[in-house]
Parts: C-alpha cells; sequence; structure tokens
C-alpha cells in the first residue's frame, strides 16, 4: 500500500432528522409535561428518522490519480469529502489519508473572516503544516492568481463571494499538499475564473499530486478527471474510467418515458410555495414522448402548484447536452408583456409550456432542467437534470451523407448558390 494515499473501508454517515426538542420555560413545565404524556419522549424519538447520507463506501486512491465523483443532489458526494477532510467525523467505518490535504468545500473554507487576505493565506498554510518560509516562496503566485492584491490587507468578511473564492481556491491549490479536494465551488465565479482554475487542476494533476474533483460539470469532469465513482443514495454504484462512469451517471438517473414526476420527499421544504408536480415532453401531435423528430416542433411542459401568491416568479428551462454543455437557457417571462402581466402569480395550479420549432436540434440525447425563482432574491425549486429526451434526424437536412454532422443543433439555413 505504499502507493495508496486514501484508503476507506466501510464508511458511513448517519444524520438524525426530526422534530426539534420542545423548550420549556419552568421546572413546573417540565414536571407537568413529564408526568401528563408519560411515552411523549419515546413517541418523539420513534417518529424522528436517520438519513444515511453514506452507506459502506469503500475505496483506495493511489498516489497521482485525478478522481471525479458524480452524482445527482443528495447522493452523498460533498458529505463524502467532508469527511475525507475531516470536517466531520464518520459514524462507522474508516479512513486513512497519508499527506497532507488541501480542501476546498464551500467558499471560503478554513478563513477567518476577521483576518486579513494576507493573514489568512498564512493561516491556511500553517494549518496545512508547512514553514513560513514555504508560505512566502508561494505568497507572490497566490496573490496574482487570486486577483485580489488590492485587497490582500482588507479582512476577508469585506469580501465579495467572487473575491473569496478567487483568494479560497489560489491559497487551496498553490500551497502544495498532497491531496487537492475541491467540491462544486467554481459555479460561484465568473466563466474566465473558472477556465482558469480547471487548468490550475490539471497543472496540479500533472504534478503528480492526487486530486478529488466533485462537479455537476461533466465536461470538466471529463476533461480533467481519469477515473470517476459514481453516487446513488449514499453508496458506490460504479467505480470505472471517466468516460465510462459519466455515460453510465447520465444514462441511469432519468426518465426514460418522456414525462418526470415528483415525489413528496424529493421536494425540499425550501420549494414552499412551490410545489413542482410533472415535467413533459410532447411531440407535435402533443403526445408524451422521449424521443422527437428534429424536423418537427416539440414542447416541454412544466406543471406546478403555487401555495400562496408569488411576486416575480420565473420559471426556466435549461437545455443542455447529456455531458453538461449549456444550450440554451428560457425563462417563461421573457417577453415584456408577459413579465408585466405575472407580476405576481396567485395561488393556484398552472402549467409553463415552452414551444421549440422544428430543425433546432441535431440527433442525439438531451437533458432538460427546471428552474423555479425570484430574479437575486429567492430560488425556490431546481432540478438541474430533471429528464432527458431523444433526437430522430430523419428527414434533417443534408441526410443524403451518412457522415455524422458536428455540434448540438442542426438548423435548416437559407442558402444561395449563384452563378456569374
Amino acid at each position: 500500500m505504499s502507493d495508496t494515499v486514501i484508503h476507506i473501508k466501510n464508511l458511513s454517515k448517519k444524520y438524525r432528522i426530526g422534530a426539534a426538542q420542545e423548550r420549556h420555560d419552568t421546572l413546573r413545565d417540565l414536571m407537568v409535561d413529564t408526568f401528563s404524556n408519560p411515552f411523549k419522549k419515546n413517541k418523539l424519538r420513534a417518529e424522528n428518522s436517520t438519513l444515511w447520507a453514506l452507506r459502506d463506501i469503500s475505496f483506495d486512491v493511489e498516489r497521482g490519480s485525478v478522481l471525479g465523483i458524480v452524482g445527482r443532489n443528495g447522493a452523498g458526494k460533498s458529505t463524502l469529502l467532508k469527511v475525507l477532510s475531516r470536517v466531520t467525523d464518520p459514524t462507522s467505518g474508516f479512513g486513512e489519508i497519508h499527506g497532507r490535504v488541501g480542501s476546498l468545500l464551500e467558499v471560503g473554507t478554513g478563513f477567518h473572516p476577521e483576518l486579513t487576505g494576507r493573514e489568512n493565506i498564512f493561516l491556511n498554510g500553517a494549518i496545512l503544516g508547512m514553514h513560513r518560509q514555504e508560505i512566502d516562496a508561494k505568497f507572490d503566485e497566490i496573490v496574482e492568481f487570486s486577483e485580489v492584491s488590492k485587497f490582500i490587507d482588507t479582512p476577508v468578511k469585506r469580501y465579495s463571494s467572487g473575491m473569496y473564492l478567487r483568494l479560497a481556491f489560489a491559497v487551496a491549490a498553490h500551497l502544495e499538499p498532497e491531496i487537492l479536494v475541491v467540491d462544486e465551488v467554481l459555479a460561484v465565479g465568473d466563466a474566465e475564473f473558472q477556465r482558469k482554475c480547471l487548468g490550475k487542476m490539471s497543472d496540479v494533476a500533472n504534478q503528480g499530486r492526487t486530486v478529488l474533483f466533485v462537479s455537476h460539470n461533466m465536461s470538466a469532469v471529463l476533461r480533467l478527471t481519469t477515473e470517476a465513482i459514481v453516487l446513488e443514495k449514499g453508496r458506490i454504484s460504479m467505480r470505472a474510467p471517466t468516460a465510462e462512469a459519466v455515460d453510465y451517471y447520465l444514462s441511469s438517473g432519468f426518465a426514460e418515458s418522456g414525462e418526470r414526476l415528483w415525489d413528496v420527499d424529493e421536494i425540499p421544504a425550501t420549494a414552499e410555495p412551490f410545489q413542482p408536480i410533472a415535467l413533459r415532453i410532447k411531440n407535435a401531435a402533443g403526445l408524451v414522448v422521449n424521443t422527437i423528430r428534429s424536423v418537427e416542433m416539440m414542447q416541454i411542459e412544466f406543471e406546478y402548484q403555487l401555495r400562496a401568491p408569488v411576486t416575480g416568479l420565473r420559471v426556466g428551462l435549461y437545455l443542455m447536452s447529456t455531458r453538461g454543455e449549456f444550450i440554451f437557457t428560457t425563462f417563461d417571462i421573457d417577453e415584456a408583456e408577459k413579465f408585466d402581466a405575472y407580476t405576481v402569480r396567485d395561488a393556484g395550479h398552472y402549467f409553463s409550456r415552452c414551444n421549440i420549432p422544428a430543425d433546432v436540434f441535431n440527433e442525439g440525447r438531451f437533458v432538460v432542467g427546471v428552474n423555479a425563482s425570484t430574479y437575486r432574491i429567492r430560488r425556490y425549486f431546481q432540478d438541474e437534470r430533471a429528464i432527458t429526451f431523444n433526437v430522430d434526424p430523419a428527414g434533417a437536412p443534408g441526410m443524403q451523407w451518412a457522415e455524422p454532422r458536428l455540434g448540438p443543433i442542426r438548423p435548416r439555413l437559407n442558402w444561395q448558390i449563384e452563378k456569374s
């Protein structure tokens, strides 16, 4: 096991979910409640439930490996990284980690808000066990990468979330931990900084250090990692070369009928008063289907309930390739007249339908995500990969040649040929 830097055996993590403990203001209240309801405590305990975020996880990671961890929301990805980073303790099982671990699990992990950016760099280095001379040697490089040199002597509590992220990632990546653990925090940064971070992680991997990378961006997972673990409901369902694992993940977690229905336990309490009901793919005849023809229009129908009026609600769709590349985003109040008409949506039963014209998609498989939010105020509900559908290219332009067309769209464009 000389080249094994992470050894995990039967690792499990349990959380208790239940009613909050009732508060008694006086001793008299406590005694009255206890004697009048002698079995109440046991009843409450029985009503409490437990959630196994991780269940019997076992795997090894070799030195220099770049391992991706993928799975749907709630699969246990972040919990696994928190256990490996010693942020939380496992309920059972054990793990062995050989080497310094640099973690970026949340924006500003390990930062003290009252300290300046400069002081936090040295604090993080000390936590990693580095000498001051080692941190000094990397200091200028960290500040340059983070692009916050102007504010390096400002307390980080005054940083924006983007500045926090830039400095946090720069520290985690440049202080040379043997093992770099990165959760899906890059989504906070702008596109240019995301590319910069991905490039840095690629450099770290090429230097022979070990990287664990969690992301919903399958393109980034495919680019950065050589092997991936697929988590489903706290268990490892597959470990394979990245391309194979990603294909399994993308094909196994979606509805195949052209309709996605949400169970009550899939809807977070924070979604109130918004309640998603169903998402449907419909063809030109109005039938719910899993495959559409590229030469026909299609409709995506989102059915939902509002239990109370909502101001400024917008319901949106994200259309992506199966590997996570965005094709377009659209919202039901993009048009000015709809924006004015639906400033407030009363309680009731709703359908938001998006009609997509013919001759848009190339052949292949596509993913639809849904979102319900009030712009920059509150996100009620989001399912990034709610449903998939297939596109049949029969009759599309250029079918007289057997060669596949590159790209996710296959528009029918108007050409002129002129001889002078």
